[in-house]
């Protein structure tokens, strides 16, 4: 009989109850799998959890996206990779809206057993990975100052109480310089945002036609300052495509290197989570053909 570890956060999400593990211990067995459960105690935990685990034929990740994101982090840390996959129990839950999950955990668990293994890009920043976005500035810090009582309470509008809060404060500009596709750009930049995905925030197609398996991953910079050139921005990307929008600047590559001219005031997030970061370089590369097994619902959409 196969093994699978599920990795299960039981902190992630709005209103979620420890009910459904038995059903997915029932489907696992069912499905010849022998299921062995572990419950996250702490931040962190999913990603040593990983990291010393016995040989298993499949690991599951149960949570938001920042568990996802430990769980991919403590795999890099092996000697031998063991095969990933995801199921979103989260706040927002972007990478599992992406996978083509929907909200029952029973269900979706039920898709991703008869889905399909594939390889997928991985970004690293400075060498930690991260499953679908990284951010800096403006707006950027919601995710992760946004309390996690709130989040449990209300879910969503959490954070859009913390990105109204972010709204209301003074935009500040970061002195930068980048290289990207032999290219070196120098400019003062309120938030910048790197991305494999179709997804961000909880707004669909918020790129088009993203692949992720191309050897690629999307750049946007922006300099807008003023509350309503940034209104005017958020307005544009639910109607048109944002790489069009005056004060975008959009890239597609599969390396970039930031420098800050100094020091940044707050981190990076990446999945949702603060990053430990504070130098004043930054390295984003790609790393293909990472296995992860997930739902045949939107493939064709997703790969190349």
């Amino acid at each position: 009989m196969k093994k699978c570890t599920i990795i299960y956060n039981p902190n992630s999400g709005k209103n979620i109850h420890n009910n459904f593990i038995n059903e997915f211990e029932n489907l696992l067995i069912k499905k010849e799998y022998e299921p062995k459960i572990i419950q996250t105690e702490y931040k962190g935990h999913a990603q040593e959890i990983i990291r010393n685990l016995d040989k298993t034929d499949l690991v599951i990740s149960v949570g938001g996206d920042g568990t996802f994101n430990e769980v991919i982090t403590g795999n890099f840390e092996r000697d031998e990779r063991l095969l990933l996959a995801h199921i979103p129990v989260g706040t927002t839950n972007d990478v599992g809206a992406m996978f083509g999950y929907g909200r029952n955990p029973i269900s979706n668990l039920k898709l991703l057993l008869d889905g399909e293994i594939k390889g997928i890009d991985i970004c690293l920043i400075n060498s930690h990975p991260f499953v679908y976005v990284a951010g800096f500035g403006k707006f950027m810090t919601v995710p992760y100052e946004t309390p996690r009582d709130l989040k449990k309470k209300i879910g969503y509008l959490a954070y859009l109480f913390e990105g109204f809060k972010s709204f209301r404060k003074k935009t500040h500009l970061y002195d930068l310089t980048y290289k990207c596709n032999g290219e070196t750009y120098r400019g003062l930049y309120s938030f910048m945002l790197i991305s494999n995905a179709n997804r961000i925030a909880g707004i669909n197609n918020f790129y088009r036609d993203v692949k992720l398996n191309d050897d690629q991953f999307e750049v946007l910079f922006c300099n807008l300052t003023t509350q309503k050139d940034i209104i005017k921005s958020l307005y544009y990307l639910k109607t048109s495509d944002i790489t069009k929008v005056p004060g975008f600047y959009f890239h597609k590559t599969n390396e970039l290197d930031i420098v800050f001219a100094e020091p940044p005031r707050k981190a990076w997030c990446i999945d949702g989570e603060a990053l430990p970061d504070n130098t004043t370089n930054f390295n984003i590369r790609v790393m293909k053909n990472v296995k992860i097994m997930i739902p045949s619902k939107n493939i064709k959409k997703l790969f190349e």
